[in-house]
C-alpha cells in the first residue's frame, strides 16, 4: 500500500468519450505537451483536444460500500485499486431542516388566528416512497455513479447488501437454525455491537484491544441473546464481571450502569437508515448497469483477511468476490454534501414570523456560494494563495474555505473560477 500516492486521472477524448484512467506522471506530460487540457478539478479529469478513433478500453469495476453518514467508492481494474473516494451525506441536516418547518406551521396553525386546517389527510405517498432524509442517500449515490460513468468505463457495480448466506452456497441442503450457523454466524451481530457501542470495552472504555460479546443480564440469571442484551467487553472486564449481574458489577458506578442500560435498549439509527434504503439503491444502480451485491460480513471477512485498516473506501474496495488487493492508492477524494443553497424566501424569528429576506440575486460579481475558486492575493496581511469553496457577499469580499482553515474578505479581484457550485465540497 501507498498511502502518499495520489489516484489516477480521468481522461475523456475531444467528444467526451470516457477512456482508460492514466497516471499522474501522464497526465503531466500531456498538459506540457498541450495535448490535453483540464476539464474537472474534482475529481480532477483531463481532456484531449482531439479525438480518438476505436480506442482500447480495460473495463473498470465500480464497489460501493453504503453507510447513512459516509459511503466508500473505489474503483478497480482487475485487483488493483486506481481511485477512491468517501462521501459523507447530509441526511440529518435535511430532517433537521423538515423538522423545523413543520414546527414553525404547526404553531402558526395552532395559535389564536383563523383555522386552518391540516394538509396531511389530503396527502398520499407513493408506493416505495422514502423519507427525504434517506432518498437523499439513494439520489446522492446515483449521481456519482453517472458522474464516474461520464468521465471512465465502468461496465459493473458491486455493491454492499445483506441479501444471501454463505451458509447456503456452500450447502444447498441447509434447513432450519443450520440455516443461521453457517460460515458466517456471528459476524452480523458482532459488526452491529461494535457500531453500537463505538467499538472499545462497555464497561472501562478501553480501545484498540480484542473485544469479546458480552451478556449484560448473565445467561445463567435469566438473560437471553437478543442484540439488546449485548455488549462489548475486554478479557479483563470479562474475568472480572463473570457471571455478576451487571446492578452488582457497577454498583459503585451508577452513572456508568445507568448509560449502559439506556444504551442497551437504544437502536442503532444508522443500521436502521441503512436497512431502509438498500433495495432501493439496488434498484436503481440496476438500472445503469449489471449490478451485483454482497453481504456486510463477506466484506469484513475480506478486509479481516487481507489485514486491512477499517476505512470506508477500503470496505468499498473488499466488496464482493476479492482474492487479493493491489492498492495504487489509498488517498481517498472526501466528498461533502452541501446541498445548492436555501430557497427559503423568509427568515422567520423563533415565533415563526417574517424577520428578514434573504437576496434574491444568488451570483455576485460573476460568483456563487459553492464555487470553487482559486485566489491569489499578492500585497498586505493576507498574501498568498487560497484554492477552496467560496462564500460570496454582495459588498464584494468573500470567504474562502480551505483545507487548512477559512480565509475572509479575500476581494472578487483576486478570485479566479476553476469550478461552478455542484452541491459539494471537496477535500483530501
Amino acid at each position: 500500500m501507498q498511502p502518499n500516492q495520489p489516484s489516477q486521472v480521468f481522461l475523456i477524448d475531444d467528444n467526451k468519450q470516457p477512456l482508460n484512467p492514466i497516471t499522474p506522471k501522464q497526465a503531466r506530460n500531456l498538459l506540457d505537451k498541450g495535448k490535453a487540457a483540464v476539464f474537472r478539478q474534482f475529481p480532477f479529469t483531463l481532456i484531449l483536444k482531439r479525438a480518438i478513433d476505436n480506442p482500447t478500453i480495460y473495463p473498470l469495476t465500480l464497489k460501493i460500500d453504503p453507510g447513512a453518514r459516509f459511503t466508500g467508492i473505489a474503483l478497480l481494474t482487475g485487483n488493483t485499486v486506481i481511485w477512491v473516494a468517501q462521501i459523507e451525506h447530509r441526511g440529518q441536516k435535511i430532517k433537521d431542516s423538515l423538522e423545523h418547518r413543520s414546527q414553525m406551521r404547526r404553531g402558526r396553525r395552532s395559535r389564536k388566528t383563523r383555522y386552518r386546517a391540516a394538509r396531511f389527510d389530503n396527502r398520499k405517498r407513493l408506493k416505495g416512497w422514502l423519507p427525504p432524509s434517506l432518498m437523499h442517500r439513494v439520489q446522492t449515490v446515483e449521481t456519482w455513479v453517472k458522474r464516474l460513468m461520464r468521465y471512465c468505463p465502468v461496465t459493473e457495480i458491486w455493491i454492499e447488501k445483506v441479501k444471501f448466506d454463505m451458509a447456503l452456497m456452500q450447502n444447498p441442503d441447509i434447513s432450519g437454525v443450520e440455516y443461521q450457523q453457517g460460515t458466517l454466524q456471528g459476524y452480523t451481530v458482532r459488526e452491529y455491537l461494535l457500531e453500537k457501542w463505538g467499538r472499545e470495552c462497555t464497561y472501562c472504555g478501553e480501545k484498540d484491544v480484542p473485544l469479546q460479546v458480552e451478556h449484560i443480564e448473565p445467561k445463567s440469571k435469566g438473560g437471553s441473546n437478543r442484540p439488546s442484551n449485548l455488549c462489548n467487553r475486554c478479557l479483563k472486564c470479562n474475568q472480572k464481571k463473570g457471571n455478576k449481574p451487571v446492578e452488582e458489577f457497577l454498583k459503585r458506578k451508577p452513572a456508568l450502569l445507568k448509560k449502559i442500560k439506556s444504551q442497551a435498549k437504544k437502536p442503532l439509527k444508522d443500521a436502521a437508515a441503512v436497512n431502509s434504503t438498500r433495495n432501493k439503491i439496488v434498484e436503481v444502480l440496476s438500472k445503469l448497469l449489471p449490478t451485483k451485491t454482497a453481504t456486510g460480513a463477506e466484506t469484513k471477512m475480506n478486509r479481516v483477511r487481507l489485514g486491512l485498516p477499517k476505512e470506508h473506501h477500503i470496505d468499498a474496495a473488499c466488496v464482493g468476490e476479492v482474492e487479493n488487493l493491489t492498492f495504487y492508492t489509498t488517498q481517498p477524494l472526501a466528498i461533502k454534501c452541501t446541498g445548492q443553497g436555501n430557497r427559503q424566501y423568509i427568515i422567520p424569528n423563533k415565533y415563526g414570523f417574517a424577520r428578514s429576506y434573504r437576496p434574491q440575486v444568488k451570483t455576485i460579481k460573476g460568483f456563487k456560494t459553492g464555487d470553487i475558486v482559486k485566489a491569489v492575493v499578492t500585497t498586505g496581511k493576507k498574501a498568498g494563495t487560497y484554492i477552496g469553496r467560496v462564500a460570496v457577499r454582495s459588498r464584494g469580499s468573500f470567504n474562502i474555505s480551505t483545507q487548512t482553515g477559512t480565509v475572509t474578505d479575500i476581494s472578487y479581484k483576486n478570485c479566479k473560477k476553476i469550478q461552478s457550485c455542484d452541491g459539494y465540497s471537496y477535500s483530501f
